[in-house]
């Protein structure tokens, strides 16, 4: 295409699009063509439309809105399934509690464990007769509080 050709073609679209612009629209045949937006082919008359006319054509609004308030329906009864309090509620209510005490206890656990331990000794001391006077009872118990008392690595 040629400089010429594109400038002529330009040219003939320009002129078309102020026609267009200017209400003055040709046809293919050279008739000018009535848009049926004021006009109504049928009566073959102007439509007269007031302010408070509603418009009888379906919208895209009006298919939707039935289906919008049917999801919307379906929306509510899923949230409040969901949100029923026994599926909200942990199996186990107290396990937090269990969670944080399991430390505390285990520390008791161990020093309840040395207490045992030094009872039995003290018990198994005194019925092989190491301890038959009271003094050799109370120097078990002491060395057994002295093995007691040293920190360990556990305590830490």
């Amino acid at each position: 295409m040629s400089l010429q050709e594109a400038s002529d073609a330009r040219k003939t679209r320009l002129i078309a699009l102020r026609n267009r612009k200017e209400g003055i629209s040709t046809g293919a045949n050279g008739d000018s063509v009535l848009l049926s937006r004021n006009y109504d082919p049928e009566t073959r008359t102007l439509k007269k439309h007031s302010k408070n006319d509603v418009l009888t054509t379906d919208t895209v609004e009006k298919v939707v809105q039935g289906v919008a308030e049917m999801i919307i329906a379906q929306d509510e009864l899923q949230r409040t399934q969901e949100l029923d309090v026994f599926n909200i509620a942990p199996k186990r209510p107290n396990w937090d509690l269990k969670r944080e005490m399991e430390k505390k206890l285990a520390k008791l656990e161990r020093k309840t464990q040395e207490a045992v331990h030094t009872l039995i000794r003290q018990r198994l001391a005194s019925q092989k007769g190491q301890s038959d006077d009271i003094l050799g009872a109370m120097n078990a118990q002491e060395k057994a509080l002295d093995v007691e008392d040293q920190p360990s690595d556990e305590d830490e």
